[in-house]
């Protein structure tokens, strides 16, 4: 397989892991879904890039942080369960997993499965999101929507459509059911790396939120915000935000 192949069968394979965990813990409580989720998805991409790129390094959510991936070329940024709390709620799907390479300064290659809803959206093709006639449409947490979502919206008239984890949200814009994607505060690079490189094969904008580049592969992974959206939007966006 080549790295987009890897990618997406590794996201793609994870998530059948973790459909599994769900249906065995289906009786057990939030907590132990959580937790059971994280640890056998993280485990099992570790094994599997430890077999199929040993010669890479790895930056996981659930791992530790190994600083020989500083001096390497090449490395799998992975998040194994993007949204625990919405994977340890049996009646939601909008969780995810991502699995993304990092080589010489740019994401090559990404994966963001939906195993919920049984799909993965992985480079290097990706189609363009369908055109949208109406109010802009931006992804927001169903329980937190941020300061900087409402301050686009009123400046946009635009309209907050709620829904789960990171990669769910960038899936929308992608999928074309959402427009925008903005977030401020809290996220790390396996937060948006493998979305981004999805983003980005279907060529919507993707950027921080002061219109800089993001870069990965950093000593400290904190990487707090993000704006992903159709390029039509993008400088309003900014604008409305700077």
């Amino acid at each position: 397989m080549n790295d987009h192949q890897l990618a997406a069968h590794l996201a793609a394979e994870a998530g059948r892991l973790l459909l599994g965990v769900r249906d065995e813990l289906a009786d057990a409580g939030e907590a132990e879904r959580k937790a059971a989720g994280d640890r056998r998805s993280h485990e099992f991409l570790m094994a599997a890039l430890a077999v199929e790129r040993p010669e890479d390094a790895v930056l996981s959510e659930e791992g530790a942080d190994d600083p020989v991936r500083l001096r390497s070329d090449r490395v799998w940024i992975v998040d194994p369960l993007d949204g625990t709390r919405e994977f340890s709620e049996l009646d939601r799907d909008d969780w995810a997993v991502h699995v993304a390479l990092w080589q010489s300064g740019e994401l090559t290659a990404g994966a963001v499965a939906l195993p919920a809803r049984g799909m993965t959206l992985a480079t290097p093709s990706v189609p363009a999101p369908p055109e949208h006639q109406g109010a802009p449409r931006i992804a927001v947490s169903r329980s937190r929507p941020p300061a900087v979502a409402e301050t686009v919206r009123e400046r946009l008239d635009a309209v907050l459509v709620p829904m789960g984890s990171a990669g769910v949200k960038v899936a929308s814009v992608v999928q074309g059911t959402a427009d925008v994607y903005v977030h401020a505060g809290g996220q790390y690079e396996w937060d948006s790396a493998a979305p981004v490189a999805v983003a980005r094969a279907a060529g919507l904008h993707t950027s921080r939120i002061d219109g800089s580049p993001l870069i990965y592969n950093r000593p400290d992974p904190l990487l707090p915000d993000l704006l992903v959206c159709r390029p039509e939007y993008a400088e309003a966006v900014l604008a409305a935000i700077n």
